[in-house]
């Protein structure tokens, strides 16, 4: 039985059907196929080199699939200039790196104006001031404060602050998050995952949410995509995935959740890559039969490779 990631296509701002993306010989991307609807958020999830980030970056057009099509409000996406402007505004991404992400000459105000005088086109000077004072204020930042800055006098939460309010300048329909809690401390994780569940239940966001920590997608996301060695491998309903995993691998990656109540033991990570080549050894390669195993939860086949 073949079945879409997401039950809802109609409403589907974005909606990629059977991506594929190769580098070279490497098949990085195997038929990845999901939808992006407004409000509500689903989470990418799996080891690093998976094709998480490669997904996201197809999605926010900074890199172009093998093959596939992807599609923006029900219409196929083929790459003209008046499309592609549009799309742009709409679908906006906040990277994992908030070192990196600001330019470190500029303030805090300069990286808010410039994607509002670019696709908002504000008008005075005092209504610019006042937008960039706006935003600061919806993700937690003082703008008296913050406003003047460089990069450099932020802490890291502060700055994944700023580009998370860069990235809702343009009033986007789509918000891609590719990790953004894994460079900063863990005390202030919670806090941006809380923000990011606010802004995008304020602003009706299509969110996808990509990480390698399967614990923290319940925290964003309603839906969950699990992904090991570039294809989707369990998928559905992020409760009943998380509660009731059914394929071996979405098993291993909440085996290696931390959980307090278990002692600590050294060497987890060999060991954790010794399972998943046991779970690699498991999965059929490039299998196309789709198990549904409630209203919203699908897994792919298993078998012996034959």
């Amino acid at each position: 039985m073949k079945a879409e990631a997401s039950p809802v296509v109609a409403e589907a701002v974005i909606r990629l059907e059977n991506i594929t993306r190769n580098f070279g010989p490497v098949r990085a991307l195997k038929g990845i196929s999901f939808s992006l609807v407004p409000g509500r958020a689903m989470a990418l999830v799996g080891e690093s080199g998976c094709g998480k980030t490669t997904c996201a970056r197809i999605i926010a057009r900074l890199d172009k699939p093998t093959g596939g099509r992807l599609f923006f409000r029900g219409q196929e996406l083929r790459g003209e200039a008046k499309d592609e402007h549009r799309y742009r505004r709409e679908v906006q991404m906040v990277f994992q790196d908030p070192f990196s992400s600001l330019n470190p000459a500029f303030t805090v105000s300069h990286h808010l104006a410039r994607p509002l005088q670019l696709h908002r086109q504000s008008g005075s000077r005092a209504d610019l001031a006042g937008e960039i004072a706006r935003l600061l204020a919806s993700v937690g930042l003082e703008p008296d404060l913050t406003r003047q800055k460089f990069p450099h006098e932020l802490s890291g939460g502060q700055r994944q602050r700023v580009n998370i309010a860069r990235a809702l300048a343009v009033a986007p329909s789509v918000l891609v998050a590719d990790e953004p809690t894994s460079m900063l401390d863990v005390s202030i994780r919670k806090d941006i995952l809380d923000l990011l569940a606010r802004v995008k239940r304020e602003n009706d966001l299509a969110m996808l949410y990509i990480t390698h920590d399967i614990a923290t997608a319940a925290h964003v996301a309603e839906e969950i995509v699990v992904m090991f060695a570039g294809q989707m491998v369990e998928w559905g309903d992020t409760d009943t995935v998380l509660s009731d995993p059914r394929h071996p691998y979405t098993r291993l990656l909440l085996s290696a959740v931390p959980d307090g109540s278990r002692p600590f033991v050294t060497g987890g990570s060999a060991r954790f890559l010794e399972q998943a080549e046991k779970v690699r050894s498991l999965s059929r390669p490039e299998s196309t039969v789709i198990e549904q195993l409630g209203p919203n939860h699908f897994i792919r086949a298993l078998g012996v490779p034959g």
